[in-house]
């Protein structure tokens, strides 16, 4: 089968696509024909080792020190059950499925095989190929922060960044929690996020949402623009900033900003096994549907990371493997 392998890091240009021996599911897998996949954030971090400060030798020990560990990037997926191992009982062939497998990766290959207990859910049926392998890693990261950060109806919700992949799943779900929903972005992206479902959108290159006089109950950055210093004259008193993207030093702080102030700071990394099934269901139900950019074959995966790495993508962008879906 094919693969795209990362077998050193650096630009986009250290990916290359090679055939690879096709895998086989154990006692309780699930051999998926991916019909489409994401190039994300993380795929970007895990390539480049361009990631928070402080983070670069916990990456290294965690991904790979030399280079990738795991060569075949990728972390969700949309595609056809071929094949299931003898114990699986979940899922059978011919099931259209959705997967996340974080941190494990493997998704830029023809095939994968997961396990039938990980983040692998029904495909929901109102969405193509396309759209369901964008479906997780915005999804799934938006909404275990909107957790931690306790949303509830009729709060204000400032969503920094509110037309990335994380920012435009943030905007439809804490839409749906009841929020009042503030996105900030730039003017190229205000009527998306204002189609999302936020009421009020800021742009960036004109007004500064910290010195406006408005306050909010959440701030939750994807941008890493809106450090504690920034953020905390704005929050309501009980108000809580959520920093998606932040160093080791800022994660650290923020347990001191939460222990002497009346703001709570959330920092840090958020588990996202139970939003998949969740997901699945607010996007059959309509309530959440992904933001595609661009759509890449395979074969064009490079010019997929540069896209990725000028960090102007709305949304996500697609790699499909199916001409068709």
């Amino acid at each position: 089968m094919r693969a795209v392998v990362c077998e050193r890091y650096g630009s986009p240009e250290v990916l290359h696509l090679v055939d690879v021996a096709k895998p086989i599911p154990a006692a309780h897998g699930v051999l998926i024909q991916v019909r489409a996949t994401t190039v994300s954030s993380g795929d970007w971090r895990v390539r480049s080792l361009e990631v928070p400060a402080g983070f670069g030798l916990i990456t290294r020990l965690v991904f790979g020190f030399s280079k990738p560990r795991q060569p075949i990037l990728g972390s969700e997926l949309a595609g056809v059950v071929e094949a299931v191992g003898g114990e699986v009982s979940r899922f059978k062939v011919g099931d259209p499925v959705v997967a996340f497998s974080d941190t494990a990766m493997g998704c830029h290959a023809e095939y994968v095989c997961l396990q039938e207990d990980g983040l692998l859910a029904l495909k929901p049926s109102n969405l193509s190929f396309s759209e369901a392998a964008a479906l997780c890693f915005g999804g799934t990261t938006a909404l275990a922060f909107l957790r931690k950060a306790k949303v509830q109806p009729g709060e204000r919700v400032l969503i920094n960044g509110a037309s990335g992949s994380v920012g435009t799943a943030a905007v439809q779900l804490a839409r749906h929690l009841g929020a009042e929903v503030i996105g900030v972005c730039s003017e190229a992206n205000l009527e998306l996020v204002r189609s999302l479902g936020a009421g009020q959108v800021i742009d960036y290159q004109q007004t500064d949402f910290s010195q406006n006089g408005d306050t909010y109950d959440v701030i939750i950055d994807t941008a890493g623009t809106a450090p504690f210093a920034r953020s905390r004259g704005c929050l309501r008193p009980g108000g809580r900033l959520v920093l998606v993207q932040a160093g080791l030093a800022a994660m650290l702080r923020s347990i001191w900003q939460t222990f002497s102030s009346d703001k709570t700071v959330i920092a840090g990394p958020v588990s996202v096994r139970a939003g998949l099934g969740q997901l699945a269901e607010l996007a059959e139900a309509g309530v959440y549907k992904p933001v595609i950019d661009r759509h890449y074959p395979l074969d064009q995966i490079v010019a997929a990371h540069r896209y990725v790495d000028s960090g102007r993508k709305k949304g996500n962008v697609v790699i499909t493997l199916d001409p068709q879906c």
